[in-house]
């Protein structure tokens, strides 16, 4: 390969870039994960874990993807044949419905564009004609990162309640918790999916399901036949900060690291610099005369922003002269939008310099690409910042 100076720009919407303590918490021998070091380890997580996701129930931490953590929460809660609703936001969501359906669940699958979230009045109507409960769950994508939409939970959860209806509601947050504001018990959330390589900081290989009370009951009677996913052998054995399997336990140092940076800084400021540095990118997109995927402003993602490209132009081609000629990595367009966006991420540990290196980054492969644009875009999004300066950092 080409020797690159300096560090690659992994600039995708997760894997994020995991930060050098997270990498130096790992980097120690394994320990006895039965002796009573780890299990000091082990509740410390636990208990860490439960604050990011704003709850006083259960978090239980599988070795998986976040695509296990979807399946641990349908297999937890649900019976074969039962009808679930789902919401088209983009192809994460699409995913985790096909997940549903190859386990014989019935989906109902509410048609999206993929540019807009999950409308609360959709699910009040849904669930009000839905007189004799056979829909078990609603299940929503609070991030979409596939396309930048953020979808409003506690509406949702409001809608429900407005329709009097008893489902559970499960939200996937794997690439939005530890990013964006989110309060599992506030919201009335009863299983939240995520896992670790996003705004957790850690490389992939841990999934987590926050659970109420509600889910942990429906969990003792439901349909499904599991083992690895159980929750109860997992809650059993987490009481003491142990598992019931071999965990992976050098991640589990990561996560003791990255859950001490994100309360070091405050979840509040984690949100706020978040916030800042998306809108500072959407200034950019503007200002090059491009258009953010995204239509309402109010579902603006503060994880990645994915913007399109004009008619006749690959995405595709201009992630690849951008890779080729400085060394950053952007998010590929995905399903029904691939090869007509880049997605820009800009989540985790991630400041006001590594954010100008990506926006002059993508300037300069739009000149390199040919693609139709106006200049300025990086001096628009540093102008917000210098604006902004010393607010939700």
């Amino acid at each position: 390969m080409e020797f690159r100076s300096g560090r690659h720009f992994l600039q995708i919407p997760g894997p994020s870039n995991v930060p050098d303590r997270v990498l130096r918490a790992m980097d120690k021998p394994t320990m006895d994960h039965r002796g009573p070091e780890f299990g000091e380890l082990g509740l410390e997580v636990l208990a860490g874990s439960k604050k990011v996701f704003g709850t006083e129930g259960d978090v239980i931490i599988f070795p998986s993807s976040g695509t296990g953590a979807w399946e641990a929460a349908l297999v937890n809660t649900l019976s074969p044949g039962d009808k679930v609703l789902m919401f088209e936001t983009g192809q994460f969501a699409t995913l985790w419905q096909e997940l549903a359906e190859k386990h014989g669940l019935v989906v109902e699958f509410v048609d999206g564009d993929w540019r807009h979230g999950v409308d609360a009045n959709e699910v009040e109507a849904r669930l009000k004609a839905d007189a004799d409960h056979a829909i078990k769950a609603v299940c929503m994508v609070h991030n979409e990162t596939s396309t930048g939409v953020a979808s409003n939970v506690a509406t949702t959860r409001a809608a429900m309640d407005a329709a009097g209806h008893p489902a559970l509601l499960m939200v996937d947050t794997i690439s939005s918790l530890g990013s964006l504001a989110y309060q599992h018990d506030d919201w009335g959330v009863d299983v939240t999916v995520s896992c670790s390589q996003k705004g957790l900081m850690l490389p992939p290989g841990l999934g987590f399901n926050a659970v109420s009370a509600k889910a942990l009951e429906a969990s003792k009677s439901n349909g499904f036949t599991r083992s690895y996913w159980d929750w109860q052998a997992m809650i059993a054995n987490n009481a003491s900060g142990f598992f019931p399997y071999t965990p992976a336990t050098n991640l589990l140092y990561g996560l003791k690291e990255a859950l001490d940076m994100l309360f070091e800084e405050g979840l509040a400021n984690v949100f706020a610099r978040h916030d800042r540095m998306a809108e500072a990118t959407r200034r950019a997109v503007q200002a090059w005369g491009l258009e953010v995927l995204c239509q309402n402003p109010d579902e603006y993602s503060s994880v990645l922003t994915a913007v399109l490209v004009p008619d006749g132009v690959d995405a595709d081609h201009v992630r690849g002269v951008i890779l080729d000629n400085f060394d950053m990595s952007l998010g590929t367009g995905l399903g029904k939008v691939k090869g007509k966006v880049f997605r820009i991420g800009h989540l985790g540990d991630f400041n006001e310099l590594m954010l100008m290196g990506t926006l002059a980054g993508v300037e300069m492969g739009l000149s390199l690409a040919d693609v139709p644009h106006q200049k300025g875009g990086v001096d628009k999004a540093m102008a917000y910042l210098v604006e902004t300066a010393g607010a939700g950092s």
